[in-house]
């Protein structure tokens, strides 16, 4: 099927602005011009689908760059590599936003324990 870059666009569920940084990022080919318009084909709809969820699972789009250029085949390690990368990165996080979690949910029950003075949740984030 060929198809054009907004036709692309909307079977993706992006914008054409997207498919236009991808190509700019060297994630997606820009076809040539045939008759003055580019066309788009089925293959291009699965790799925008693939760069979206390898978003979705949180790879940069440098790894992602890295990923669409391993062979699914042979480079197994390195898949491996980037996922374990990207897990590391993924417990990080969750850490962090456990720790403020904990932190905010503090400030919530000082908050709710007294009644005068001032809020211990607005004077924590006042400095």
């Amino acid at each position: 099927m060929s198809m054009t870059i907004s036709a692309l666009a909307r079977t993706a569920g992006v914008n054409v602005e997207t498919v236009r940084y991808y190509q700019r990022r060297g994630l997606l080919d820009r076809p040539e011009r045939g008759e003055g318009i580019r066309r788009y084909a089925d293959g291009d709809v699965r790799r925008l689908g693939f760069i979206r969820s390898a978003q979705r699972a949180g790879f940069t789009l440098e790894q992602i760059g890295e990923l669409l250029q391993l062979d699914a085949g042979q480079d197994r390690a390195r898949a491996r590599e980037l996922a374990a990368e990207r897990m590391a990165a993924l417990d990080l996080k969750i850490a962090e936003l456990q720790a403020a979690r904990g932190a905010l949910e503090r400030l919530a029950r000082q908050c709710h324990a007294r009644e005068e003075g001032p809020c211990p949740i607005i004077a924590a984030f006042e400095g």
